[in-house]
């Protein structure tokens, strides 16, 4: 079995994220007892139940049937009831699940396998590749729990671990940053310590001179499109956009509701809330940002404009720019206090003027975290790609015209996110946690 190379990682972290990821799937799903352990079924979500025992799949097929070799699955039947590739999905419903005692304990078997097989010290290339894939996978599934119990109504979930306090800088952040242009590398290299396949393919782009907010739009911005009439205006919004804008019979987000005193509430989980005007308007599909930009006469940022924002640094005379890129915006190292709202510990987005000290060079303000940011640009492959281990990860999307974005929200893990990480999802979704930033025309 071919496994792509990555930087080595000690056993003992491989253990350490494992673990915390682990930690993180049974605190988002363990009061989910009853009914709501297959919940409605909803193209959007899938049966709980069924998730928690495709997260013991993922790691049991990769780590441990595919890289250790092992015959069969710790489950008898696995791959018949957690494949994703092969089970339809309105038919996760109907599988003769285990119980959800008989499913924890097969995610813990096949953890303590996977531990048992790591060597002493520093694990190979090949193994920190695959461990990392299989923790990453459970991360983004532990991400797609949180907005799934944000969909459903369900209570917040209760999360162990850090405390984080309010951030000290609130309030708006209006106003744009020019960026020169330039050519530009686009794509993750080698000094990414772990890269998805669809990140690869380092090509050279040239990108014209440009201005781009610089925080997200807020709630606030988003209600004054809303009360003009924004979602009644056939005009503003693409021919997809506005057939599935009838067809969902919004006049606002998805979260929001108008109150008696003209006000908005959101809702957040299962209760209802004032909506926070300085924070970015969470839960709005790439249709919904559009047709937002048209409004304001303003327009998304392509998946190159967004990059260069992120990762690029100024000359000192203001004069073009200096070569390579970082990490992260704030530069190639990720503290042990990150200076952007990652890793779920608030439950929620903060102002966009929060976390001054995670800027990029430019001066743009939480490119990593609070909420993901739609781009204009459609997912597909870069120049030479090539499918990889986990095979249905990118390729079978290309042809969908999703859309990318950029940039982790709340609840994304700080440690899988950088500057060159690309999500993607089709353009109607506004139950992820995705919001927008624009660009001036």
């Amino acid at each position: 079995m071919e496994v792509p190379s990555t930087r080595p990682v000690t056993s003992a972290d491989l253990v350490q994220m494992l673990d915390d990821a682990r930690q993180r799937t049974i605190e988002l799903t363990r009061d989910l007892t009853g009914e709501r352990l297959l919940g409605p079924k909803l193209a959007i979500v899938n049966p709980p139940l069924w998730e928690l025992g495709h997260q013991g799949f993922f790691h049991d097929h990769f780590a441990l049937h595919l890289f250790h070799g092992l015959p069969g699955y710790r489950l008898p039947d696995a791959h018949r009831l957690y494949d994703s590739g092969a089970i339809p999905h309105d038919d996760r419903w109907a599988l003769p699940l285990p119980t959800l005692d008989e499913t924890l304990a097969y995610l813990q078997t096949v953890r303590d396998a996977m531990v048992a097989r790591l060597p002493d010290g520093m694990a190979s290339e090949a193994e920190s590749y695959v461990y990392q894939l299989t923790t990453f996978h459970e991360d983004m599934h532990g991400e797609a729990f949180t907005y799934t119990r944000q969909t459903l109504g369900y209570p917040p979930p209760v999360l162990s671990g850090e405390i984080v306090p309010e951030p000290d800088i609130s309030g708006p952040l209006p106003g744009d940053v020019h960026v020169p242009g330039g050519q530009h590398q686009l794509g993750s290299d080698e000094t990414v310590p772990f890269r998805f396949d669809n990140e690869k393919g380092v090509h050279m782009v040239d990108v014209p001179p440009f201005r781009i907010g610089r925080a997200p739009v807020t709630n606030a911005e988003f209600a004054a499109f809303v009360v003009d009439g924004g979602y009644r205006r056939a005009e503003l919004w693409t021919e997809a956009g506005w057939q599935w804008r009838s067809k969902q019979q919004l006049d606002a987000p998805i979260c929001w509701r108008l109150v008696n005193n003209g006000g908005w509430e959101v809702r957040w989980f299962d209760r209802w809330m004032p909506l926070p005007p300085h924070q970015p308007v969470t839960h709005v599909s790439w249709f919904e940002a559009d047709a937002y930009c048209r409004w304001a006469g303003r327009r998304l940022p392509t998946e190159a404009e967004w990059d260069m924002a992120a990762s690029r640094v100024p000359h000192s005379d203001g004069n073009g720019l200096q070569p390579g890129r970082r990490r992260y915006p704030w530069g190639d190292v990720l503290p042990v206090t990150v200076p952007a709202n990652l890793d779920g510990h608030r439950l929620g987005c903060v102002d966009v003027a929060a976390y001054p000290d995670g800027d990029s060079a430019f001066g743009c303000r939480q490119m990593m975290g609070n909420v993901w940011e739609w781009t204009d640009s459609v997912f597909g492959p870069f120049p030479g790609f090539r499918a990889e281990l986990y095979k249905d990860y990118s390729e079978p999307w290309f042809p969908e015209a999703r859309r990318v974005l950029r940039g982790g929200a709340w609840a994304t893990r700080s440690r899988m996110i950088h500057n060159g990480y690309r999500n993607f999802f089709t353009p109607e979704r506004n139950d992820i946690l995705s919001g927008f930033r624009t660009c001036a025309i």
